[in-house]
């Protein structure tokens, strides 16, 4: 750590080089903080959380009750231990409250002012955050799975949405209207991601155990749809060509600069994509268990080197090296099924939500003094003799 200080000094190193070596030993210190609780708001299942970006202080929480949480990360008891607490709630009593379980939640990447909630009782709506009434409310004919808002589109407000239906909706939120369909999918539609790099670039994972790759200012159809074979037919059956997975699709993440797409299915297996041409980087992360019928919210690190990948696993989170498959450790502390997680960028901390309705925080462990701080702290408490006199140093008057 000083040889980076050092070199940052001089001038000999980027900064960016710094804080990405000071970013990856905060990730891999990693814990459970017993000083930091989250308020249990939910009475069932907690299934989405998502922290805005505007301020990185508020998150939102939806759960298998139907209710949403908005909580306030920021200490400002300024004591070791406190909680988060949820500073607003659509709870049941709420006549705008949804009727069953919320499946994703998302603020509006612009402006805390809104944020976007998905049910499975077939709304997606709308929310101003100031009044906790939907602004908006668009209507499904089937189960709402997932949606998804560009955090980078300045040129078009839409929101992608996977439903029950094989077909991708594109809801416009300037206009209030569902306008336009994406086809192609032959299963439900598990899960929806605009590309972080291109704000027309869209990725969506189905039941029929394929992810298509869509430009939405196209109409003939997806880019191209990813090929865990790569294209060598002698290794896929008939009906396994062009598939991602052996199984549902239900989880998909874009890294941070957009380059690469990760995906989970119920095959126990998770693949890392060139985003750009689709390829399969064949790297092995192992058996990654994963039996859940809906979508898997799981997300990547940023700003560290490596990148790492945090996947619900059972009742842990699995740590993943993003491009070499190696599983770093694996975060316990729920007593049931961890549903999603979500990752802090700005102090690498992450937050996890599971069955057991806790929302968990993990954050580095504190730093001890290096032996080389020890030594100069140490140094500096004995007083150099060169610099003693009579008058001054002695104990008599």
């Amino acid at each position: 750590m000083l040889s980076f200080l050092a070199a940052r000094q001089t001038g000999l190193d980027d900064p960016i080089r710094f804080r990405r070596a000071e970013s990856t030993r905060r990730v891999l210190n990693l814990e459970l903080n017993s000083d930091r609780d989250v308020a249990q708001i939910h009475g069932n299942g907690v299934n989405t959380l998502d922290i805005e970006v505007i301020e990185g202080r508020y998150m939102l929480s939806g759960g298998s009750d139907g209710v949403i949480a908005i909580y306030d990360l920021e200490n400002n008891s300024k004591k070791p231990q406190y909680t988060c607490k949820a500073i607003c709630t659509v709870g049941r009593s709420s006549r705008h409250v949804h009727k069953f379980s919320v499946e994703t939640v998302q603020w509006y990447p612009h402006d805390t002012g809104m944020f976007v909630s998905s049910s499975f009782d077939k709304t997606m709506k709308v929310w101003d955050t100031e009044t906790l009434k939907p602004a908006e409310v668009f209507q499904f004919e089937g189960n709402v799975y997932c949606h998804h808002m560009s955090p980078i589109a300045r040129k078009h407000s839409l929101v992608a949405v996977g439903t029950k239906d094989p077909k991708v909706q594109l809801c416009d939120l300037k206009s209030g209207s569902r306008i336009h369909i994406l086809q192609g999918h032959r299963g439900e539609i598990l899960s929806v991601r605009w590309s972080p790099r291109y704000e027309n670039i869209l990725a969506t994972a189905s039941s029929d155990s394929r992810v298509r790759i869509w430009d939405v200012r196209r109409a003939s159809g997806s880019l191209f749809t990813l090929d865990q074979y790569n294209g060598d037919k002698s290794k896929a059956s008939s009906e396994a060509v062009n598939t991602a997975h052996n199984g549902r699709v239900n989880g998909l993440c874009f890294t941070g600069d957009g380059l690469y797409l990760l995906t989970t299915g119920t095959d126990d297996r998770m693949r890392l994509w060139n985003s750009a041409s689709g390829e399969n980087t064949l790297v092995n992360y192992g058996k990654v268990s994963n039996e859940s019928r809906k979508g898997l919210k799981f997300t990547v690190s940023r700003g560290c080197s490596p990148e790492f990948v945090f996947v619900p696993c059972d009742s842990s989170v699995a740590v993943y090296a993003l491009h070499t498959g190696e599983l770093v450790t694996m975060l316990r502390g729920h007593y049931n099924n961890v549903d999603c997680c979500e990752f802090h960028s700005d102090y690498q901390e992450l937050y996890s939500g599971g069955k057991d309705c806790n929302i968990l925080a993990w954050v580095p462990v504190v730093r001890h003094a290096d032996v080389e701080d020890e030594k100069a702290t140490s140094a500096r408490s004995v007083a150099n003799p060169a610099f003693e006199d009579a008058w001054s140093s002695s104990d008599e008057d």
